[in-house]
């Protein structure tokens, strides 16, 4: 009995759902002998079979082979699609562009992925074209397509975009919630996420595993304990929880709320770890004074368990050697990783090299470290050195490194106010009127700095010279009568 086009097409979309290539590839000749590979039906399933077994550029070569009017929307999205799931987001965006230049009508799965693509690159041009064509088709802006928009502007920094597209939707699912929380945590809005999700919580909209992570996370950067204290009793209270995003994320917020025997005790009770439980313990570890442990815990992973360190777990054992003050440890760990792990360092790990050097105030070492960095130091590293000149009052080494931050951040200040720092731990007042003069002339930015403070439940959020809050009078007569106190003290003493 001969295969037709509709078996052969069920049986190439069988390969796909296991998926096997050997099997697909087979049916790929079947067809081609048979003559049917640009048959729309089959070329689809062969697409898709191809994308499925995560080789996207062979299903590509399969629709460039076919002739173009066996192609159709549908072939396009499915070869975006298995870009995108292959980590492809560039070469997904080039489909959409030679997609548009044949001319072929998309529709909205074909927005839905390249808004996904979009997201992953920062395309935020290709994603606003998107959006355009999604009021222009008339589409509406459904739970998928908005959470899409939503993610997409939010990841390329245009937060306020993404509120503007939520507060739209006439619908809000978990999905949606969930995008807009995470589009303001991971854009440092955390308060903003922690109100999203009381609203969400007010709207009725369970929360999943996704959201819980994000807001943990957010708590975890405000110090809001209590808060994470809720959550963690949310997800038992609603079954959530078990997914190890989850637990890595409530032990990242315990440690950084300082309640680190608390992050342990959840840690230890994982039966599976990967390494970023590993890095977020040993991080929760060292950021709480708790080098030794942080160390002790690492070697512990080498010993027992399966998971191979990377390059991130590697910026907690050093970031363990910087806070403790271990200069051995430090360079034992450092060199391990490329002659142990076949790691190479990335810039961050050489400022932490240098973030511990300089602790230890050892400043030439330090010097002669970056000297011998194979990469070109970025701010981070020069900022390092010029915070570590402003203990040991090396004043010439502190006005070489704001050299080089002035000449990769010229419109920032952060340069300037750590020389100013080194320039009045020397008693140099001078200088340091010039170079707060220098920046004022130079209208140099200085983000105003922000703090957070949790009481009953409730995040209020400061920053510098901001008086909007609503008990900004009886906080500032608080500590006027605070610092009057500490006069007196010092008077009496």
């Amino acid at each position: 009995m001969t295969l037709d086009n509709y078996s052969l097409n069920i049986a190439i979309s069988a390969a796909a759902r296991i998926p096997s290539l050997d099997v697909g590839s087979q049916f790929h000749a079947l067809s081609l002998k048979l003559s049917l590979a640009s048959d729309s039906f089959v070329l689809n399933a062969l697409i898709n079979m191809y994308s499925s077994c995560n080789y996207p550029a062979s299903a590509r070569l399969v629709l460039d082979s076919a002739p173009r009017w066996a192609s159709d929307v549908v072939s396009w999205n499915t070869i975006i699609a298995g870009y995108i799931r292959g980590g492809m987001p560039n070469k997904a965006l080039q489909s959409f562009h030679q997609m548009a230049k044949e001319q072929v009508r998309l529709d909205e799965v074909t927005l839905l992925n390249v808004l996904v693509a979009c997201a992953r690159t920062g395309a935020m041009k290709v994603g606003s074209l998107c959006h355009a064509l999604v009021v222009l088709n008339g589409f509406e802006i459904n739970c998928y397509i908005g959470s899409s928009l939503v993610s997409m502007y939010a990841k390329c920094g245009m937060v306020e975009e993404a509120r503007r597209v939520f507060n739209r939707m006439p619908e809000r699912n978990v999905v949606c919630w969930t995008s807009m929380i995470a589009g303001c945590t991971q854009s440092g809005r955390f308060k903003e996420a922690v109100d999203l999700f009381r609203d969400m919580q007010i709207a009725g909209v369970k929360a999943d595993d996704a959201t819980i992570a994000t807001v943990v996370s957010s708590c975890g950067q405000m110090g809001a304990l209590d808060l994470g204290r809720y959550l963690h009793a949310y997800c038992d209270g609603h079954g959530l929880g078990k997914e190890l995003s989850v637990k890595n994320s409530l032990i990242d917020m315990y440690s950084k709320c300082g309640d680190v025997n608390k992050a342990y005790q959840i840690f230890r009770g994982l039966t599976k770890r990967d390494v970023f439980t590993w890095t977020v313990m040993i991080m929760g570890f060292a950021m709480n004074g708790l080098c030794v442990e942080a160390l002790d815990l690492f070697a512990q992973m080498e010993g027992e368990d399966k998971v191979m360190p990377n390059e991130v777990i590697f910026l907690g054992v050093l970031t363990a050697c910087s806070h403790g003050g271990l200069v051995e440890q430090g360079y034992h760990h450092f060199h391990r990783m490329s002659k142990v792990y076949n790691l190479v360092p990335r810039i961050e790990h050489y400022g932490c090299m240098v973030d511990l050097l300089g602790r230890a105030k050892l400043l030439a070492e330090a010097e002669q470290f970056i000297k011998d960095m194979p990469v070109a130091p970025d701010v981070v590293v020069w900022r390092s050195l010029l915070f570590a000149c402003r203990a040991s009052g090396q004043v010439g080494l502190a006005e070489y490194a704001a050299e080089r931050i002035e000449q990769l951040e010229p419109k920032r200040c952060g340069g300037h106010v750590l020389l100013s720092n080194v320039y009045a731990t020397t008693s140099r007042w001078v200088d340091v009127n010039n170079v707060r003069t220098g920046m004022g002339n130079s209208r140099t930015s200085k983000k105003p700095g922000c703090s957070f403070i949790e009481v009953d439940g409730c995040i209020h959020e400061f920053f510098a010279g901001d008086e909007s809050h609503f008990e900004t009078e009886a906080i500032c007569n608080t500590l006027f009568g605070i610092n009057e106190l500490l006069v007196a003290e010092s008077f009496l003493m």
